[in-house]
């Protein structure tokens, strides 16, 4: 007798789990959907100062102080999810991170967010990698010859003569298309020669099957092919200016330059990319009624809804009055 009972419990128990198995299975398929959701909203949101993986260690991350976090290093305790979803919402005083309230909905942070938690902090995933097919890269391998530089393998200062023919043909394809977006990668002595910040724009046109082409003799030589939005990433070159006109040039062009390009149009490739895209200082129809307390406020403050952050944690006021002094000489005056 007892024998059947238990028969028939353990029964009547595997029968209640082959119930409950589809439930599991759907809620299963919805939480993989939501989690997939939040990597197309990250994707598209995140990934230029955060990593296509969580690291970042973008382009974009170097122009930025205090760096963009890196969610590798952190775990579920480091960091609560309810800190989270408020830095997606109303940003991060004092760093470059922004608020997303009125741009992407409640839900749509929390799926962001809790994708965020689950690939990075919590599974150390790689999320996709940017050489993928879905993103545009396809025969990513064709470049191998590249790949040694680009992870730091072989460092970018390493002399052309202690490089082989392939190695030789890689630092060629390295300088004048990756580049870009991996900055100068390795080097074992990043000096002058290096120092040059990268510019916006994709190097197109270059080939790296022709093994006849010389080494380039400088850096500037490997990139002299360039795609047209290299126009938009050249200093203008103004004569006379003020030594508070100089000092503005530097702080734009270190500060301002990667969205707004350097000639203040924001028509370089890192601009174009942006939704909406950052400000053209050279516009009259936008500049006319431009004023200097204006302009002062937006830079200090930022603009909501906008890739604009807010510097005012990042420089001066002097600073501030600095830079506009340079965009009312050389891009358009402002008013007083």
């Amino acid at each position: 007798m007892m024998g059947r009972a238990w028969m028939g419990g353990l029964v009547a128990v595997l029968a209640a789990v082959q119930l409950a198995a589809p439930a599991f299975a759907a809620e299963a398929r919805k939480d993989e959907a939501r989690l997939e959701a939040g990597r197309k909203i990250y994707n598209f949101r995140c990934y230029f100062c955060h990593g296509y993986s969580g690291d970042a260690k973008t382009l974009a991350a170097t122009y930025l102080q205090p760096r963009p976090r890196d969610f590798t290093k952190d775990d579920e305790r480091s960091i609560s999810r309810e800190q989270m979803l408020a830095a997606v919402r109303d940003g991060k005083p004092g760093t470059a991170m922004k608020g997303f309230r009125g741009i992407i909905s409640d839900s749509d942070v929390e799926k962001v967010v809790d994708f965020v938690r689950d690939e990075f902090i919590r599974r150390k995933a790689p999320n996709t990698r940017y050489h993928t097919p879905e993103n545009g890269w396809t025969n990513h391998e064709r470049n191998k010859l590249a790949f040694p530089f680009a992870t730091g393998q072989i460092p970018l200062d390493r002399p052309w003569d202690q490089l082989s023919a392939a190695e030789q043909q890689g630092k060629r394809l390295f300088l004048s298309t990756c580049v870009t977006c991996h900055d100068h990668a390795r080097t074992e002595d990043p000096g002058p020669a290096w120092g040059g910040r990268p510019l916006s724009y994709p190097r197109n046109h270059f080939d790296p099957g022709d093994d006849m082409k010389p080494a380039p003799a400088t850096k500037l030589d490997a990139i002299a092919s360039a795609s047209p939005y290299k126009l938009h990433d050249v200093v203008p070159q103004v004569a006379g200016l003020t030594a508070k006109e100089k000092r503005g040039e530097a702080l734009y062009q270190s500060n301002c330059a990667f969205c707004h390009a350097a000639t203040g149009t924001g028509r370089n490739w890192i601009g174009s990319f942006m939704e909406p895209h950052p400000r053209d200082l050279t516009d009259p129809k936008f500049m006319k009624d431009m004023t200097r307390q204006r302009l002062a406020h937006t830079i200090r403050e930022g603009l909501a809804n906008t890739s604009m952050p807010a510097w005012k944690s990042v420089l001066k006021d002097d600073e501030i009055e600095a830079i506009i002094a340079y965009i009312s000489r050389v891009f358009h005056p402002v008013k007083s």
